[in-house]
């Protein structure tokens, strides 16, 4: 396994001569120019990826990250720790809801637990268990900071394998009970946010509950004292193992370049935890949606993204991501479905000053 040194000196550009003849491939189809906003976008940015003006993301994998969240002791929560394992166990069965929605979506679901309170059962389940969840970070740090690294390059890792497997493009994606708390316990500490901006109410509290949750991500804050400039600090004092796995899958994306989409909320911060390890992997990131989470545009608006859809979701489990990659499918439709403009007898339109 390389160092996460080597991963991050290893991340290249993404190909711009490429992104400029996919322009040219789209402004020779017969519609107005750039018509299609974000869907023209993204495929620009994935043939910058994949070094040719011709993507082809065919095979797609849905990478969930699973892990257990001390905090969940103080409260923060409706349901116990025991629903993370249960959840992976549904996704190895394939019942759960990111996996109906990957039937239609063409996609492959992989569970990775990476630190749940058990080990997974179901063969399908990936075993790769830092520890057997995180410390409560209302009392001290989540983790220390070699298993931070260790969670990291274990995404990393797993991306390496999805490449060998053949798979072409990444959906990223969660699961773990208290995760809502520890990436917003994160977003108040990057984004210099009062714990009641950035918190909302995870998987249905109440309003006492969610005075609750604000209550300890405040007192997490107070105790750990993250440094916000470093982003192995910030994870490791009141992050996750799933927000730092997921961290390392959007490393190890730009490192094996690939695409990769990023979900929700907490997909959202580990995507700008990995930005701040290095800048050049944002290129490789496609934004899909914002979910009702208080601080998820937030988010979205530091990476520099434009997520397309608002549609009220807020489930996890890569399933905004998922409803995402119908819209690049739509893009891949056009681009190679739609006419020329010689091909339909249209005079071509000309970008205007």
């Amino acid at each position: 396994m390389n160092t996460l040194e080597d991963v991050i000196k290893g991340i290249l550009p993404i190909d711009r001569d490429a992104m400029e003849e996919a322009w040219k491939c789209w402004d020779s189809l017969c519609k107005p120019l750039r018509g299609l906003g974000w869907l023209e976008e993204t495929l620009v940015q994935m043939a910058g990826i994949y070094r040719t003006p011709h993507p082809h993301p065919d095979k797609r994998a849905v990478v969930i990250m699973g892990a257990d969240n001390g905090v969940v002791k103080e409260g923060v929560t409706q349901t116990d720790s025991s629903v993370t394992i249960q959840v992976l166990e549904n996704m190895g069965d394939r019942l759960s809801t990111a996996c109906v929605m990957c039937r239609l979506a063409g996609c492959e679901l992989i569970p990775v637990n990476i630190g749940s309170l058990t080990d997974g059962k179901h063969p399908r389940i990936r075993n790769k268990v830092v520890r057997y969840g995180t410390d409560n970070i209302a009392e001290g740090s989540a983790m220390s900071r070699e298993e931070c690294i260790q969670a990291i390059l274990i995404g990393v890792d797993t991306i390496r394998e999805m490449k060998e497997e053949g798979y072409q493009l990444i959906v990223t994606g969660e699961m773990g009970i208290g995760n809502t708390t520890t990436s917003s316990a994160c977003a108040a500490v990057l984004f210099d946010q009062e714990a009641e901006i950035v918190t909302g109410r995870g998987a249905g509290l109440s309003t006492a509950g969610l005075e609750r949750k604000i209550q300890v991500i405040k007192r997490a804050i107070a105790v750990n004292q993250p440094d916000k400039q470093d982003p192995l600090d910030v994870i490791t004092k009141v992050g996750g193992l799933d927000i730092a796995g997921m961290a390392g899958c959007y490393l190890g994306a730009a490192y094996y370049q690939m695409p990769i989409l990023i979900d929700g909320f907490i997909s959202a911060v580990s995507a700008y935890l990995a930005g701040m390890l290095c800048e050049t992997a944002k290129e490789y990131m496609i934004a899909t949606h914002c979910t009702t989470e208080p601080a998820s545009c937030l988010v979205m608006e530091h990476l520099g993204k434009k997520a397309p859809l608002q549609a009220g979701m807020h489930l996890g489990e890569g399933t905004g991501a998922i409803m995402g990659l119908s819209l690049i499918d739509q893009a891949l439709n056009v681009y190679y479905n739609l006419t020329t403009w010689d091909g339909a007898h249209v005079e071509a339109y000309t970008h205007q000053k």
